[in-house]
């Protein structure tokens, strides 16, 4: 059975991360629905577990160090959030992934922010393929901010041919 929640868990913090390096330093509110779609809560109020999901990623982010926030917004998201250093310093560091490629004709100073992890996951959330978004995230999530300069401690992901 594949892990349909977890694939689901890698792409939203994927967006969230993305959505708050694209804004640093200034804090944002995040949305729950601007990451996860709209929702319409039952007849009783309670929102779907997709929903859910993506607060519970929010909230983990943040409890994981990745994140800081001033309040909750009810259950509709998250106030004043922004990345903390570990994320920002993990993202914006070379990346021994890739997913793609730079062209080799860029002036070395595009071709040193092509190769950082942020470069990476907004590759792997343009192909919108779950296996790239699940890879770079995973990589996201196992380095340290203190080994960013080192080699990555994880095997080079190579990228599976589609069969369709």
């Amino acid at each position: 059975m594949a892990d349909i929640h977890i694939d689901d868990f890698c792409r939203d913090a994927a967006l969230i991360l993305l959505h708050l390096y694209n804004a640093f330093p200034r804090p944002q509110a995040i949305y729950v629905e601007d990451i996860s779609g709209p929702d319409e809560p039952d007849e009783v109020g309670l929102h779907s577990k997709r929903y859910m999901a993506c607060l519970g990623t929010l909230l983990w982010l943040a409890s994981e160090g990745y994140l800081r926030y001033d309040s909750l917004i009810y259950q509709d998201g998250i106030d004043q959030a922004v990345l903390t250093n570990k994320a920002f310093v993990l993202l914006s560091a070379a990346s021994d992934l890739r997913l793609a490629e730079p062209p080799a004709n860029l002036p070395g100073t595009l071709m040193a922010e092509k190769g950082a992890l942020v470069e990476q996951i907004r590759a792997a959330l343009r192909g919108g393929h779950s296996a790239d978004i699940s890879a770079v995230m995973r990589y996201f999530l196992a380095n340290r901010p203190e080994a960013v300069t080192s080699p990555a401690t994880l095997p080079h992901y190579q990228r599976q041919p589609r069969d369709d």
